[in-house]
């Protein structure tokens, strides 16, 4: 077996129980609960339209990074351990990642469903979570890829930290954050393309048009699962 699959099948006995619980005391109206996948580099305004599409959708909009920061400023070993990471500046490993997430969106999916944001980042990390989610009924129904030119993402990120005064992101530091992206997350455009999921979207647009083209190309999608 290799470690994708070791990885999923031991998140799998962590998890069934959050399942189980979560599944007896749904409130989903039955046909209604979302379950979506941002996809998009830095500056494409992935953050905007996960709110805008959980309030839409009456669903949770569940940000990975977000969580990990809350489980690392809580304390506890695995807090510990992704405060580590992070002070490091290494990314926090796949089973952490999982542990941190998989609970939050099998309740999610249990309560009006969920727009995920900000994982997987990689290949592997797609492979461990759609088999892990098959197993807990939590399977994505759409990747939502929001996409723009790199000039214009630059520009944005660039806007961002002039206004927030980061000194630190640089036209360089940018660049090489959207390059590290094409490399270790682009692949999976391809992947949920080929799984028949992808909605892809084009973010060099007034955030009203995006969310409306999201809106109108997820109605074309197969209705979704109860």
């Amino acid at each position: 077996m290799n470690s994708v699959s070791n990885l999923a099948e031991d998140l799998a006995d962590t998890t069934r129980a959050h399942a189980t619980a979560a599944s007896t005391s749904s409130t989903t109206r039955p046909g209604r609960a979302v379950r979506l996948l941002l996809l998009a580099p830095p500056g494409a305004g992935k953050g905007t339209q996960g709110e805008r599409l959980a309030s839409l959708y009456g669903a949770r909009h569940i940000a990975a990074g977000d969580l990990l920061r809350a489980e690392a400023q809580a304390g506890g070993p695995l807090g510990r351990e992704i405060a580590a990471c992070q002070d490091r500046g290494d990314l926090v490993p796949d089973q952490i990642v999982l542990d941190v997430l998989i609970p939050a969106v099998v309740d999610a999916a249990a309560h009006g469903g969920y727009i995920l944001d900000g994982f997987p980042r990689n290949l592997p990390q797609a492979h461990a979570a759609a088999e892990l989610a098959a197993r807990l009924g939590v399977t994505l129904q759409a990747a939502v890829y929001l996409h723009a030119p790199d000039e214009v993402l630059t520009r944005r990120l660039l806007d961002r930290a002039n206004q927030g005064g980061r000194t630190d992101d640089t036209a360089d530091v940018i660049r090489h954050r959207l390059e590290l992206y094409a490399q270790t997350t682009g692949p999976l455009v391809p992947y949920y393309s080929q799984r028949g999921i992808l909605v892809s979207v084009n973010a060099d647009q007034p955030p009203d048009a995006v969310t409306a083209d999201i809106q109108a190309k997820l109605s074309r999608l197969s209705p979704p699962n109860p």
